[in-house]
């Protein structure tokens, strides 16, 4: 049975038992005389061993009641190094194998003693293993050339820890953290600071040696011009400190508004989700559709990437009003970090899942034949539902709208294309091309096929749906509908006002422009469509000019005919009357 001893080893208290107690005496007091003959930083060397190792001493004890035996201290001792190795007498554990000090493992600091703004770039230089210029050069083309490099930047300031013990700068540069290490890195700090000590003082001996300091006079000027700038640099500070505090708490309402809103837009899409009714009062991001990653983590995400960085802008606004604010720990900031870089792939990933979900277009194409012959007259009239839509007007629009079919949510569209055009064959037919995009041709294709459209003949009268419907998930996938209409030559086709958004650069001989075509009979000729009832103020200026010689008129009233040669006017008019020559 041994006793156990309660000691403090570097800020640490450990139960360590007597006989381990001794040989971690022996171990210390054999470094100390190792020591002796150059008192130098003597104290600081010892200060930073003991440091370690109760750090090392803390890995291995897991629990507080566990007590340090002769094998832990001997483990350590590998770790440090033996005494002897660094000319301490030889005769101190004698009776120990000779180890070779292992090499500890890189850790990530900022690097206090070579900065230029925070450290950061030369921490992470040490930890890659290249040179601080080049890491420099890399943070400035991602801050000036991709413009995320000073949010990243800022984020890994605060929660990468500066080197400040001798023991974190070793781990810095994964040189081992053992006996002779910790002197060589102390005494050559303890070399630095003397030999800028000394330059100091020779500036400040020569400044004395050429100022003429016997000369009052000169001595009060200066002395009062050295109370103005300070004064000045006074007024200048305090002036800063203010619009430090300024800063503070600009960074602390606009950190809390956005964590607010965040916070009530969450629980209001919650509320909309959980109501069933999401989709017609949110306006999600385009890769929230057909995603691989379910709605809700995508929404986590989202609030994670946006949350995070203004919490750490909540408690820089803090810290910079309260110096008494506490930061976070190095674990919590680690695990901040850790949280918004997984939710930043998160949605990296749906971004890219996204542009491949429309890489590719699809083609669907339906052909159905009409009972329409030569010389037979066709209406077209584009019909809605409005028990679907809310909109008071059927016409086409390039956006989409949330409506329910027999109480299954889909997306309402009214893009469609409508052409009229002219066949060698028999009887008349229609053409439905239905186009989506997809991830591959095949479900580009299979998602165009599933677009829902509808149309009817009812005695020569052609009812083709304004609308198509289609699966929520194709919301950004580009879906339109082109509707071909095939006559035969000579047939007639009247067409209804409904169409006049929906015709798509008809062609016809007169010229006459797609929205004023409606509500007039055309007949179809082998040069296109024929209007037999249109007034020549919607004709086109190229058929005016091509045709201002002759005209042509046949009504009821009878054929009119007007020929101009540039010098004389002919009309010739035959209806009930007879003919007419003039």
């Amino acid at each position: 049975m041994n006793k156990t001893i309660n000691i403090n080893l570097g800020g640490i208290f450990f139960h360590i038992d007597e006989l381990a107690y001794q040989k971690l005496k022996l171990y210390l007091d054999a470094i100390r005389r190792s020591l002796s003959d150059d008192p130098q930083g003597r104290d600081e060397i010892l200060n930073d061993i003991e440091h370690r190792i109760g750090e090392l001493l803390s890995e291995r004890v897991k629990d507080e009641r566990q007590v340090v035996n002769e094998n832990d201290i001997d483990e350590i001792t590998k770790i440090m190094g033996k005494p002897e190795d660094y000319l301490v007498d030889e005769e101190i554990f004698e009776d120990e194998p000779t180890y070779r000090p292992r090499k500890s493992n890189k850790k990530l600091f900022r690097d206090g003693d070579d900065k230029f703004l925070g450290g950061v770039c030369s921490g992470l230089a040490h930890y890659i293993g290249m040179e601080a210029i080049w890491m420099r050069i890399i943070w400035l083309v991602l801050a000036f050339g991709f413009g995320v490099g000073f949010l990243v930047y800022f984020l890994l300031w605060i929660l990468i820890p500066v080197a400040e013990t001798t023991a974190e700068k070793l781990q810095m540069k994964g040189e081992p953290v053992n006996i002779s290490n910790i002197e060589k890195k102390i005494r050559e700090e303890f070399q630095d600071v003397s030999s800028k000590v000394k330059e100091g003082v020779n500036q400040a001996t020569e400044k004395v040696k050429s100022s003429e300091f016997k000369k009052n006079v000169e001595s009060k000027a200066k002395s009062g011009f050295n109370e103005i700038v300070d004064t000045i640099g006074k007024i200048i500070v305090a002036i800063f400190n203010i619009f430090g505090k300024f800063i503070g708490a600009l960074l602390i309402f606009i950190a809390a508004s956005t964590l607010i809103g965040l916070i009530i837009g969450a629980f209001s899409i919650g509320s909309f989700e959980i109501l069933g009714f999401g989709n017609d009062y949110v306006n999600y991001p385009p890769f929230f559709f057909d995603s691989v990653i379910p709605s809700w983590l995508l929404i986590l995400f989202t609030f994670i990437a946006i949350g995070i960085p203004f919490v750490v802008l909540f408690m820089l606004g803090l810290k910079i009003l309260s110096s008494n604010v506490k930061s976070f720990s190095t674990t919590t900031k680690l695990s901040l970090l850790g949280i918004w870089i997984i939710s930043l792939l998160g949605l990296g990933f749906a971004g890219i899942n996204f542009a491949t979900q429309t890489a590719f277009e699809g083609v669907h194409r339906q052909t159905e034949e009409l009972t329409i012959v030569e010389n037979d007259t066709l209406k077209i009239k584009m019909v809605g539902d409005e028990n679907l839509s809310n909109r008071s007007e059927l016409r086409r629009r390039y956006d989409v709208e949330t409506v329910y079919d027999n109480d299954v949510q889909k997306l309402y569209s009214t893009r469609i294309n409508l052409d009229i055009k002219a066949t060698d064959k028999l009887n008349a037919f229609v053409k439905i091309r239905k186009e989506s995009e997809g991830k591959n041709r095949l479900n580009a294709n299979n998602d165009a096929e599933a677009i829902e459209y509808q149309f009817n003949l009812n005695d020569k009268n052609l009812l083709l749906n304004g609308y198509f419907l289609s699966n929520m998930k194709n919301r950004f996938k580009d879906q339109l509908i082109n509707i071909d209409v095939y006559l035969p030559i000579n047939s007639v086709i009247y067409l209804d006002h409904s169409t006049r958004t929906y015709l798509d650069d008809v062609d016809n001989i007169q010229n006459v422009h797609d929205r004023d075509m409606p509500k007039h009979f055309y007949k179809m000729t082998e040069d296109g469509l024929e209007c037999l009832d249109c007034d020549e103020s919607i004709f086109g200026d190229d058929y005016k000019k091509n045709n201002e010689h002759f005209k042509l008129n046949i009504d009821n009233n009878g054929v009119e005919l007007k020929i101009n040669d540039g010098e004389n006017d002919a009309e010739v008019n035959i209806n009930q009357n007879g003919v007419i020559i003039k």
